[in-house]
């Protein structure tokens, strides 16, 4: 049983089960009822995306400088109260059920899911 970090829209793995979307909008142009079925997500959990001021920054990081400072940012706004139950949630659940998170971007290394499976895998998330 693990947490597979995915790319949202791309081909699901054997055995990936339940999608959870953790963008902060649906995908554009694609009806609710095709979300799951055009391998976007099952279920939208928009409580773990950066907030829409956090996606501007990260959209604007040019250098790993910048990048940085959206992820400590994007690391605190994790630390709240509500996400950090959802995550904490989440790391225990990847040791009885299969399940993904993911987020439409291209390169995870530039993107809020690479932070998030640091921060699972802090919590003991077993991830594949």
């Amino acid at each position: 049983m693990a947490i597979r970090i995915v790319r949202l829209g791309t081909p699901r793995a054997e055995g990936e089960g339940l999608r959870i979307g953790t963008v902060r909008r649906p995908p554009r142009g694609v009806p609710k009822a095709e979300f799951a079925t055009r391998d976007y997500y099952d279920v939208w959990l928009p409580n773990l995306s950066p907030s829409a001021e956090l996606v501007a920054q990260a959209k604007h990081a040019v250098s790993p400088a910048d990048w940085n400072a959206f992820a400590r940012s994007f690391r605190a706004q994790m630390h709240e109260h509500d996400a950090s139950k959802v995550l904490d949630l989440l790391a225990a659940l990847s040791h009885t059920t299969n399940f993904s998170v993911g987020c439409y971007c291209e390169d995870e290394n530039r993107c809020h899911r690479g932070i998030l499976r640091q921060l699972l895998g802090e919590r003991g998330a077993a991830i594949t």
